[in-house]
Parts: C-alpha cells; sequence; structure tokens
C-alpha cells in the first residue's frame, strides 16, 4: 500500500515537472510563480491610482476657483468704479443745471422787463428842457399816453409769467395774504373783519404769496384801537 502511494506521487511529481518544462520553453509564466504573482500585484497597483496624488489635485483645483473668483472680483470693482464715476458725474450735471436755473430762470422775465424799460425810455424822452410853454400840454398828454401803455405792458408781462395783483377791498382778513396795518371804522356796506382799504398792493406768483397787502381792515366802533 505505501509502495503504491509512493509510486503514484512520484507520477505525480513527473508529471508536474514535465508540464513545467513545457511552459517555460513556450516562454508562459508560471501561473502560480513569485515572478507571476509580482507582476500580478504590479498590474493591480497599477491600475489603482497612488495615494499621494490625491492632495495635488485638490490644491490645483483649489488654485483655479481662487483665480476665477480673483477675475469676478476684478471684474466687479471695475464696474463699481465705473458706477462711482457715472455717478459723480450725474451729481455735477444736476448742480450745474441747478445753478444755471438759479442764473437763467428768470431770462425770460428779464426780456419781457426790457420792452417796459423801451416804452419808459420814451415816453421820458417827450419831457425836455427845450419845450416851449405851448407845448407842454402836448407834451404831457404825450406822457399820460406812455404811461397808460406802460401800465398795460406790465399787466401783460405779469400775467404772462403767473405774477397776479390781489385786490383784497371787501375780502374777509386772511393774515396769510394781508398784512395788518390797523383798524378802522366799520361804514356804510363795510362788513367787520373785511379789508375796508388797501395801503400797499400784493402779489401773488403762481397761486403762491410773495408779498403781502398792506391793509386797514373794519371792526365795530366800540372795538376801534
Amino acid at each position: 500500500m505505501a509502495v503504491r502511494s509512493l509510486w503514484a506521487c512520484r507520477l505525480r511529481v513527473q508529471r508536474l515537472l514535465a508540464w513545467s518544462a513545457a511552459w517555460e520553453s513556450k516562454g508562459w509564466p508560471l501561473p502560480f510563480s513569485t515572478a507571476t504573482q509580482r507582476t500580478a500585484g504590479e498590474d493591480c497597483r497599477s491600475e489603482d491610482p497612488p495615494d499621494e496624488l490625491g492632495p495635488p489635485l485638490a490644491e490645483r483645483a483649489l488654485r483655479v476657483k481662487a483665480v476665477k473668483l480673483e477675475k469676478e472680483v476684478q471684474d466687479l470693482t471695475v464696474r463699481y468704479q465705473r458706477a462711482v464715476a457715472d455717478c459723480e458725474n450725474i451729481r455735477r450735471r444736476t448742480q450745474r443745471c441747478v445753478e444755471d436755473a438759479k442764473i437763467f430762470g428768470i431770462q425770460s422775465f428779464c426780456k419781457d422787463l426790457v420792452e417796459v424799460a423801451d416804452i419808459l425810455e420814451k415816453t421820458t424822452e417827450c419831457i425836455s428842457e427845450e419845450s416851449e410853454p405851448e407845448d407842454q400840454k402836448l407834451t404831457l398828454e404825450k406822457v399820460f399816453r406812455g404811461l397808460l401803455l406802460l401800465e398795460a405792458k406790465l399787466k401783460s408781462v405779469f400775467a404772462k409769467h403767473g405774477l397776479e395783483k390781489l385786490t383784497p377791498i371787501g375780502d374777509k382778513y386772511d393774515p396769510h395774504e394781508h398784512e395788518l396795518i390797523c383798524h378802522v371804522p366799520a361804514g356804510v356796506g363795510v362788513q367787520p373783519g373785511t379789508v375796508a382799504l388797501v395801503r400797499q398792493d400784493g402779489y401773488k406768483l403762481h397761486g403762491r404769496t410773495i408779498r403781502l397787502a398792506q391793509v386797514e381792515v373794519a371792526v365795530e366802533s366800540q372795538r376801534r384801537l
């Protein structure tokens, strides 16, 4: 029994040697050799990325992101600077327009007043020291017509520019439009608390009082001051 087992082992060893010789003669690595195991291990390791490549890749990604953010910051900074410059230009133009409006806002009114000045000048030319006594009546008539024309022109200029003359006689006293000078006894047809007399005319510009009218207000006799 022992001889048969030994003989069987010997046959197996011979077959294994023959099989190994055949693989080596063809240049094939033995499947269970150390070289084959080392090569297989190297192949397996070559397929997996080395652990030391991880941090550089992450660092590279952070650098790319940092560069991108830096560009965005630069772009926003340029836009902000342009916006500030535009706002400053708008502020300067607005300030210049306001200053021009203050200076030239009454340009149209002054242009119309020049025509009034022309009428006044022509009227004063009618009076001269060389006028003969018999010509004084004619001169006074010319002056009177000139003054009437001047008054009409002034009223036209005032109406054109929204300047309204206040005629408060008979109106109820209003401290926002009238300046009280004194009280007078209420006469026939004059109600107490109303304007009886105007000392100086008042004016409104586009509905806003720019000069109060100086008035005398009627009161009952016993309340006269």
